[in-house]
């Protein structure tokens, strides 16, 4: 790993952040390590890498006038690989691998030549497109964070829109719903006071035709739902709609299942009742007719209450 760490040194990291990438990356690669390097810039604080100060010369004993002995090819020591496409030295297969990835070439051979360290200009050179580049991941960095934020708030905006029709349109529907309700409620009511007119104006003739001692004659009313006698059942109908009408003048208006028997109208009208207590009696008024204990069982529909009646209390 030396090798590595000296090349990194050279490209102007220093020996710390060297020997931590080679660590974190268990590898000789000097790409991979380069890569590390610069992709955790951030993590490593702002000290930014420092030239490496030159290798000193070791000490030589010969005199420099003398000539140097020529090796001979027993002698002769490896001391870099040569590109033979482009003529650079490498002192590591790391570099080797990392040229040969960048440029392309294949063409290496082992040589006697050494490979001289980085002078100061091509060290500050090697510093200098270092940090080009580490300016340069940053900015893509914080273009692309930017980017990322301005997706998130069109995302936020757009969900609040769909948010915001979508309970439009809830609210749109429950107020349809609560208008069709309410017609409803005002055609049943005008249909009940129809009803409640016809039975009055009923009452009176007969009550006339009995002090006078002639039949009465009972006339044609109009009505917005022709009602049959009580006396015969209609069947084919599931619920009935009872006008209840209190001792006191007033009147409640409920629907009940056809099935239900009499005993489920008394309850009703000992729950919601507003003329007093007290025990209390159910009769129809035309034809006349008082039901007793015997007929609290019997369904609605058998009693020929349906399916629209018209119920009097009397207190007994």
């Amino acid at each position: 790993m030396s090798g590595v760490i000296d090349t990194l040194i050279e490209m102007g990291f220093t020996k710390e952040r060297a020997e931590l990438a080679v660590a974190k990356t268990g590898t000789e690669d000097i790409q991979t390590a380069m890569d590390w390097l610069l992709s955790h810039e951030d993590e490593l604080g702002d000290v930014q890498p420092q030239p490496s100060q030159p290798a000193e010369e070791p000490p030589s004993n010969q005199n420099p006038e003398e000539p140097e002995p020529q090796a001979t090819p027993e002698e002769q020591v490896v001391r870099s690989i040569k590109c033979e496409d482009c003529g650079k030295l490498f002192k590591t297969h790391a570099e080797v691998e990392f040229h040969a990835t960048k440029s392309g070439h294949e063409n290496f051979s082992e040589s006697t030549e050494e490979k001289k360290p980085l002078t100061e200009e091509e060290k500050k050179e090697q510093l200098a497109k270092i940090e080009a580049k580490l300016r340069q991941r940053r900015l893509e960095r914080e273009a692309r964070e930017k980017q990322e934020a301005l997706e998130r708030e069109r995302t936020r905006i757009k969900s609040g829109k769909e948010l915001l029709e979508a309970k439009k349109k809830h609210d749109e529907q429950e107020m349809r719903k609560l208008v069709e309700q309410r017609k409803r409620e005002k055609e049943e009511e005008k249909l009940a006071r129809q009803r409640v007119k016809e039975q009055i104006e009923q009452d009176k003739l007969a009550r006339k035709a009995k002090f006078s001692g002639q039949p009465a004659e009972v006339p044609e009313v109009p009505s917005l739902s022709p009602q049959p006698p009580a006396t015969k059942p209609q069947m084919g109908y599931s619920e009935v709609m009872l006008q209840i009408r209190l001792t006191n003048g007033s009147s409640l208006v409920q629907k009940f299942g056809a099935k239900e028997p009499l005993s489920a109208v008394r309850l009703y009208v000992e729950m919601n009742r507003k003329d007093g207590d007290g025990p209390f009696s159910l009769m129809t008024n035309y034809p006349k007719k008082v039901f007793g204990p015997e007929d609290y069982d019997v369904p609605l529909e058998t009693l020929g209450l349906g399916p629209r009646a018209i119920l009097i209390v009397s207190k007994s």
